[in-house]
């Protein structure tokens, strides 16, 4: 596995010399785009608005408009050395419970590992978080922008959970929220229902059994034959008049099952 950073957690006065590392990846199918009438690939091309010509890479710099037509350069070495601490500093600014984290601000986990000789302060700060049973607000920079994330114990290990600043969530103002009136069974059997599909969470159970289905297509296809699609319909709005029949014909299938493993077991 090769880090894609490199730095220390600042911890107080301590400092944890670690590498970082992707904790997750896409599993997504990779598609070819295609020109339709001869299946030649197309390519992306970076073409000089002046010139009108392709350029190389290593050509390419980046620049800032500050105003019309006139740009300043930056260099890869001039985003390090705007201040040399914070691109090399995962800063822990504050201790916080974790259940104070709303779902909506993470994004993206990252493994921590301890450099050479840093066992024993990583050690220290791991089994420190572990007995607090708190995490560490830190703010790093990753490709030339600084982010604010959260350092926590998993398994044996720190992992640092990127996060969004509360100015990135998109608010909802616009959106036409319910404010119907439910009755008291209505709620009282959508309770049973979540009761009755309520279990330990185990990542290990779910897979991505679309992406099963888009592979079973492809290779019928490959082999010129006809894919045979799963007779499913795109499911339809539950009317008002219909929600207390769907809830109760919901909770029916468990119902059942219940009463056969009674009676198979008496």
């Amino acid at each position: 596995m090769r880090s894609l950073w490199k730095g220390s957690i600042s911890f107080g006065l301590v400092n944890i010399p670690v590498h970082m590392y992707t904790a997750s990846r896409e599993k997504e199918i990779s598609f070819t785009l295609l020109h339709k009438k001869d299946n030649s690939e197309i390519r992306y091309a970076r073409i000089c608005k002046e010139e009108e010509k392709e350029v190389p890479w290593n050509e390419i710099v980046k620049g800032y408009e500050y105003e019309k037509g006139d740009f300043v350069i930056l260099e890869d070495a001039d985003f390090e050395k705007a201040d040399l601490k914070m691109t090399k500093t995962i800063e822990i600014v504050n201790f916080i419970e974790e259940k104070e984290i709303d779902s909506i601000y993470y994004v993206k986990p990252y493994f921590l590992e301890p450099d050479k000789n840093a066992e024993k302060s990583y050690g220290l700060l791991r089994e420190a978080l572990r007995k607090s049973k708190k995490v560490g607000l830190a703010k790093y920079v990753l490709r030339n922008r600084e982010h604010l994330g959260v350092i926590k114990v998993h398994d044996n290990m720190l992992i640092l959970n990127e996060l969004r600043y509360q100015n990135e969530l998109v608010q909802p103002e616009d959106l036409k929220l319910p404010t119907t009136k439910l009755l008291g069974k209505e709620i009282d059997m959508a309770l049973q229902l979540i009761d009755q599909l309520t279990v330990h969470f185990n990542p290990k159970a779910y897979k991505d059994s679309y992406t099963t289905v888009i592979k079973k297509m492809i290779e019928l296809k490959k082999s010129k034959k006809k894919p045979v699609h799963p007779k499913t319909k795109e499911p339809v709005p539950t009317k008002v008049t219909d929600i207390m029949s769907l809830l109760q014909a919901s909770l029916e299938p468990k119902k059942k099952s219940q009463k056969t493993k009674a009676s198979k077991s008496a």
